[in-house]
């Protein structure tokens, strides 16, 4: 199974309020294991970031008055994330977003049933308690350094984000630690084929003595026995 863990940095809480997306970051989960294969932009949002927003995501309007427009990108965005669900923290946001962005470059808009929202099953596991991504990341051990000193970023949160859903889900998969590895499509092929591969094949579970009686039984059956068909 495919999933897509996705986040997004905006100019401000409210699309109502003329806020636009400035940055993507997905990354894909093949088998709950992820490939490395990875899909990240900033956009130039065509109004001012504010002093606030700037603060949450490091981005300033002059670094992204020179970025594509959403529209420059959005076949290429839509191409990634395919049909595929989308992993999301807090997904009413980044849906609404992400949609009012797909309506202005009049493409269909994602529909909100295909989102896993990782604050639901946060709340589900463990009510009561925090739900954001710092305190789940704590919560889980998994190392906020990084976030502490560049701050929120879509393609960080996206890479905390896999790390927690996995933990969610009952606790890491193998191949987690190739996050940041490759981002290639060869390398997330040769990932996906380990994912679906065992290096090393299960011993066999069956004795001399039960394989003897399995045949013994088969021959007893006659011709009718379904594995004497081709």
């Amino acid at each position: 199974m495919r999933e897509i863990v996705l986040d997004t940095e905006t100019t401000g809480l409210e699309t109502s309020q003329g806020h636009r997306v400035i940055e993507i970051g997905c990354l894909e989960l093949y088998n709950r294991t992820p490939t490395g294969a990875r899909y990240h932009t900033y956009l130039n949002p065509q109004r001012d970031v504010p002093e606030e927003a700037q603060r949450v995501s490091n981005l300033s309007t002059e670094f992204l008055r020179d970025k594509p427009l959403f529209a420059d990108v959005v076949d290429e965005f839509l191409a990634f994330i395919g049909d595929s669900p989308l992993v999301i923290h807090n997904a009413e946001f980044d849906i609404k977003f992400l949609n009012m962005e797909l309506s202005k470059a009049d493409r269909p808009v994602l529909q909100s049933g295909r989102a896993v929202d990782t604050v639901l099953m946060a709340r589900r596991k463990f009510p009561g308690s925090p739900a954001s991504l710092d305190a789940l990341c704590r919560r889980f051990n998994i190392s906020l350094d990084e976030r502490k000193s560049k701050g929120h970023g879509a393609m960080l949160d996206v890479e905390l984000l896999a790390q927690v859903y996995l933990e969610l889900l009952g606790g890491k998969q193998p191949g987690l630690e190739l996050l940041a590895k490759t981002s290639s499509p060869v390398g997330a092929a040769k990932l996906r084929k380990a994912a679906q591969t065992r290096p090393v094949p299960l011993a066999p579970r069956l004795s001399d003595e039960e394989r003897a009686r399995h045949d013994a039984l088969i021959e007893r059956l006659g011709a009718g026995a379904i594995w004497k068909k081709s």
